[in-house]
This record gives C-alpha cells, structure tokens and sequence, in this order.
C-alpha cells in the first residue's frame, strides 16, 4: 500500500435479469424522451409505382429497359438522407443507393436500367430504407424478342469431330443452330449427362457453336447440344472417343468459409479458397461463384499450393455463399457465411468526489477526498478500465461481462487535500471521467476559556 493512500475497490456484477432492469430504470426517462422526440420529427416519405420504358417490348433483343419511379419527402431537417434499392420479380435486390434532401416537401424521380436478350414478363419495386422504410407498388413490364412476336423455329444440328494429340489431347464438338429469323438464341453443350458450356448467340438463319473437350485424362462417351431459350429441343447424340497422354499437373480446390459473425453493421467478411498443383507450378483459371452465380475468370500463378480471397459486405443481418470453380476442372462444394448485426455495445462513466473531515483532527490533520464512480455496460462484453491518481501509475482492471450488461462501481478513499482522479474505459468503446479537489480543513471551534473570556 502506497504511502498516505488508503485504497478501496468493489466491483459488483448483478445477474442478466436484475441488470438489465437496473439499466433499464436509470435510462428509461430520458431514452422515453428521445424517442418520442424522434418519432414527432421523423420525415413524411412516399415512393411511386416504377415505370418501364418501353414497358411492352416486341423486337430485337437485348434491349435496354429503364425503371424509374419518385419519391417524395417532406423532410423536418436542413439535411436528411434517403436510402433506397430496387427490387427485382426474380427475387434479387439492386445495390443500397442514397441520396440527400434539404428541409421542405421534396420530390425526387430515381432510374435503374436493365438490359435483356430473351423474352421476359416481370416487375419492378421501389424499396425506401430511410429515413422511413416504404415499398412501392409493383410495375410490370414484358419484353419479347423477335420481328415476329416470338413464333419462331429454332433447330439445332450438331456434328462432332474428335482427334487425338498425345501431350496435348482434345476434342471439338461442332454445331450449328438455325432459326426461322433472327433473334437471340440460348444453347448449352451436355457431355455424357453434365452441363459443361451455357452460352448465348445472335442467329441469322444459322451459326456455328464450337465446345472443345480437354480432358485430364483418356476419355469416351457422347455429347448433346441443347437449345432452352427461346424453345426447348436438342440435336443427336454424338459419340467420342479420346485417347491421351498427360503430363500436366493436376489441380485441386477448397474454400472454407468465415466464422459467423455477431456485432455491429456494415462488415467486411472474407472467403478464403486454396488453389493446389500435385506436381511443377503452371498458371491456374478459376473463379468465384457468389450466391449461385459464377463471377469472371481470373488468373493465378501457383507453385504447390496459394490462397485466394473473396469478400462479402454485409450491411444487415443475413448469409452468402461461396464457391470455388476451376476453368476445365473441378468445382468445390458450396460454404456458406453469416453475419448477425446488433448494435455495438457501449459503456458509460459516472464519476463524482467530496471532502471528507474525518481525517483534519489527530494526527493526519488533514482533509480527504472520497471518490465514488460507476460503469454501465449495454451488453456481453469483456470490460477493460483503468484509474489512477494524479502523479501514479494506473490500475487496469478486466471483467467478463455476460447477457443483459451490468454496473460496477468504483471506489477510492485519498488522504490529499489536492489533487486529481481519473476513470477510463478501454474496451468496449472509450470513455473517460476526471474530477479534481483541491480541500482545506474547517476553523476549529473556540475553546471554552476562549469563550467565557468573550462574554465577560
């Protein structure tokens, strides 16, 4: 024990139940105010029912389709934020956009365009977030591509040719589609009942689509060009055969996903993926597929084995997919990443001192200073504080708080009748309390011979 310091601390943590209702009692007035503040100025806002242009297409395609709906605002402050995203008939959603209005009824018309290259019957919405969430009515459109309304007659004819090249073996699967007029047409290659290439092509009377098989090893069997937009049908079963002789080094994927994640939002989370070789080092394709949906090629140099990342920001509650798919290779399975968001937890610091005259007769003859102080966390957390005296090194302290927050409260007892005091939070967030004295010991009473010599 330091020298002219007598030092008390007590730390209380209460159960969830009780602290939360401690917590609640003391913020409830003033929490009660704020909201009902809030909630008397909060803006008016309405958004319109999207708009096509052209909302009833018949033609060639792709076609470029703009949406565009308003939305109105009457808004209470110099300054107030609207956030917004379109919502698809498919289920998708378009990124988060914003934009700032000042005080008064403000309209404000927003645009989203898509491009199509097949026919299409769907709608649009317009989803406000804030400063009041609001979803418009759905706006309907329909695109149909071709001079003729869509009636056409696409036939796919397909031949196969297949060689042999030791050290360098593939085959050239050879097609030809034809189509009544014009239009766009959607194929996929089916090699012995695996989808391997889906692609899209602008036919004019007929055209040639090529899929080149390079395997890793010897390979037999047959292939199907398939058409599935804008009719269903398929060519003939072609056979092949494919002898070869490989020396290249084989690769492998795997992607292990981020550990769930619980806290405040936006959040950047990551997917991590391993490219491996089994032998040398070559150039690897490969690409991410998010959500179900296959992104573009990228490339990377490997030696052995090397890590690629993909990163997912997530602005709500919610989870992503992702997988790793290597170019004429395998693709991994499927790792999914979720993210929670909570509001952050907070902690706040009271912090309070008086004189103490208990110690200014005896000895000591001096006054003292009483410290008291509180700390209040919002939720689970591992708390970390520090105080310390004027002129002395601090005191850490760690406490592990759980559910439902806590209190604790903080104590000192200084024989000095000056000097300062400090409480800081380190973790969660940071806050920090000082207070200082500066004290002097009270006139002593006259004494009793003093006295009757005054009254005489």
């Amino acid at each position: 024990m330091k020298s002219g310091l007598v030092r008390r601390l007590a730390a209380m943590g209460a159960g969830a139940a009780m602290l939360a209702t401690m917590a609640t009692g003391l913020l409830a007035s003033p929490a009660a105010a704020a909201s009902g503040s809030a909630q008397a100025k909060k803006p008016a806002v309405s958004a319109g029912t999207p708009k096509a242009s052209p909302s009833n297409h018949k033609g060639e395609c792709p076609v470029r389709v703009t949406f565009s709906a308003s939305i109105k605002v009457k808004a209470v402050k110099s300054k107030t934020t609207v956030a917004y995203r379109w919502l698809h008939g498919d289920g998708s959603k378009s990124k988060v956009k914003t934009f700032v209005v000042g005080k008064g009824v403000k309209s404000v018309t927003v645009k989203e365009t898509s491009t199509f290259k097949s026919d299409v019957k769907g709608w649009q919405a317009l989803q406000v977030l804030s400063p009041r969430p609001v979803t418009s009515k759905k706006g309907y459109f329909k695109v149909s591509c071709g001079e003729d309304g869509g009636k056409h007659v696409i036939r796919p004819v397909i031949g196969a040719q297949a060689w042999v090249d030791e050290g360098k073996c593939e085959a050239a699967l050879i097609g030809r589609i034809t189509a009544s007029s014009p239009r766009w047409v959607h194929y996929r290659w089916v090699v012995n009942g695996h989808v391997v290439e889906r692609d899209a092509v602008k036919v004019h009377d007929s055209r040639k689509v090529v899929h080149v098989i390079r395997p890793d090893r010897s390979l037999r069997g047959w292939a199907v060009l398939e058409i599935v937009d804008p009719v269903r049908t398929a060519s003939n079963k072609v056979g092949f055969k494919i002898w070869c002789k490989d020396w290249s080094p084989k690769v492998s994927a795997s992607v292990s996903e981020p550990d769930t994640y619980v806290g405040s939002c936006p959040v950047t989370r990551t997917f991590s993926g391993t490219i491996s070789l089994s032998h040398g080092r070559d150039h690897v394709k490969y690409r991410w597929i998010r959500n179900g949906v296959a992104g573009s090629w990228e490339t990377v140099y490997v030696k052995g084995s090397t890590t690629v990342t993909d990163s997912w920001q997530a602005t709500e509650t919610g989870k992503a997919s992702r997988a790793l798919e290597i170019y004429n290779g395998p693709t991994t399975g499927t790792v999914w990443g979720k993210v929670f968001c909570k509001a952050p937890v907070t902690a706040e610091v009271s912090l309070n001192v008086e004189q103490d005259n208990s110690t200014c007769g005896g000895v000591v003859g001096k006054p003292s200073a009483k410290v008291t102080g509180t700390i209040t966390v919002s939720g689970a957390t591992k708390l970390v504080y520090r105080y310390a005296l004027a002129g002395e090194a601090p005191t850490t302290v760690i406490k592990h708080v759980g559910h439902g927050g806590g209190t604790f409260s903080v104590g000192e007892l200084f024989v000095k009748p000056k000097g300062a005091f400090t409480l800081t939070v380190l973790d969660p967030g940071s806050a920090s309390k000082t207070v200082t004295w500066d004290y002097s010991c009270p006139a002593p009473a006259p004494k009793e011979e003093e006295k009757k010599a005054e009254n005489a």
